[in-house]
């Protein structure tokens, strides 16, 4: 596997990528503006167990992950340990200081007394 360069590429590709990739960014990688290679190179990493297929039940296309077994094997062909890219919980700013209180109202004056 480390001497095809469409699975080592296809593997670094979904490593960085936090979300996963869909079907045409993974024709991107290979940029050689046929479908078959990358058919086949999905096929190879599903079935080695080193990518997972994830379904967006919400009308987004569905994504292509590398797992934990696909993270061990890159690491082993490049020689070089992976870290797990940042989830988008961990990327959301979180708020530094609590919030100002709205100011108060004015409070009527009391009448006059005559």
């Amino acid at each position: 596997m480390a001497e095809s360069p469409h699975l080592v590429a296809a593997l670094v590709a979904m490593s960085k990528s936090s979300d996963g990739m869909s079907n045409a960014e993974v024709a991107e990688v290979f940029n050689d503006g046929s479908e078959w290679p990358t058919l086949w190179v999905i096929r190879q990493l599903t079935s080695l167990g080193l990518i997972e297929f994830k379904v967006d039940f919400f009308g987004n296309p569905a994504r292509y992950q590398i797992t934990e077994q696909g993270r061990t094997a890159l690491s082993v062909i490049t020689g070089k340990p992976l870290s797990k890219p940042p989830s988008l919980a961990s990327v959301v700013p979180q708020p530094t200081k609590a919030p100002v209180p709205a100011p108060s109202a004015p409070q009527p004056a009391a009448p006059k007394a005559a």
